[in-house]
């Protein structure tokens, strides 16, 4: 089974983390990556580049101007599906929070069944999860509402980490997102619409991951949280 990671990279050159990449597909024959770059105003474009070039399995599609990591992740989804022909398709956040090595874990629980496998930081005894304190309860309360409002016992919906069997990709993706950076909640909206509550609960996991680390450097601000209560109900509305 193929398997297609899409990252996006918006200004990532300082810290995109191109041996890892490379030494992943090197003993991953079954896995690709292909990196959208979203319009990035440093030298991104040039680094990744480069990168791909050094092994077939590393893809650049570049989008032009910069519409944002929401449209980025659409936009390399769908181009992954049409071109690159996987079985599963994930995004992945270019930072590497979440370890690579988590890769093969969440493809084993989609050979299992399940549609949809997320990413789960869930801090606990054996894990190597790292967030910090602020934005670990900022992030607790968000989920909940969204929780509430998606009427599914979801406990992270925002890690950066999702894989899919394409062809939920091409069922779901196809319209652009109404909000910026919840459309990770809106991807679960858009599913429940689509599938039914029932194939929601029984065909979506969550998989805890072993690591993941908190990275400097987020788009996402605390202040950005303010703005989630009006967004949940947009897509609330949108998607009833």
């Amino acid at each position: 089974m193929k398997t297609l990671i899409v990252v996006p990279c918006y200004n990532e050159s300082k810290r995109l983390k191109q041996e890892e990449f490379l030494a992943f597909v090197q003993e991953n024959p079954d896995v690709e990556f292909l990196f959208a770059n979203d319009g990035s105003r440093d030298n991104t474009l040039d680094v990744l580049q480069v990168l791909c070039d050094r092994h077939p399995s590393l893809h650049l599609y570049d989008i032009q101007p910069n519409g944002g990591k929401a449209e980025a992740v659409r936009k390399g989804m769908l181009y992954g599906a049409e071109h690159l022909s996987p079985d599963y398709i994930a995004f992945w956040d270019a930072d590497l929070a979440t370890p690579l090595n988590e890769i093969p874990h969440m493809v084993e629980w989609a050979d299992k069944g399940y549609d949809v496998v997320m990413g789960l930081r869930l801090m606990r005894l054996g894990a190597k999860v790292r967030r910090k304190t602020t934005r670990h309860y900022l992030g607790r309360c968000f989920a909940t509402c969204a929780s509430i409002m998606l009427k599914l016992p979801v406990y992270d919906t925002q890690c950066g980490a999702k894989l899919f069997r394409t062809q939920v990709v091409r069922d779901i993706f196809p319209e652009a997102f109404i909000t910026r950076w919840l459309f990770d909640v809106e991807i679960l909206a858009r599913y429940k619409k689509r599938y039914g509550i029932s194939s929601a609960c029984e065909k979506i996991y969550e998989f805890p991951l072993f690591q993941w680390i908190d990275v400097d450097g987020s788009q996402l601000k605390s202040r950005d949280f303010l703005k989630a209560p009006m967004e949940l109900l947009k897509i609330k509305r949108h998607y009833k």
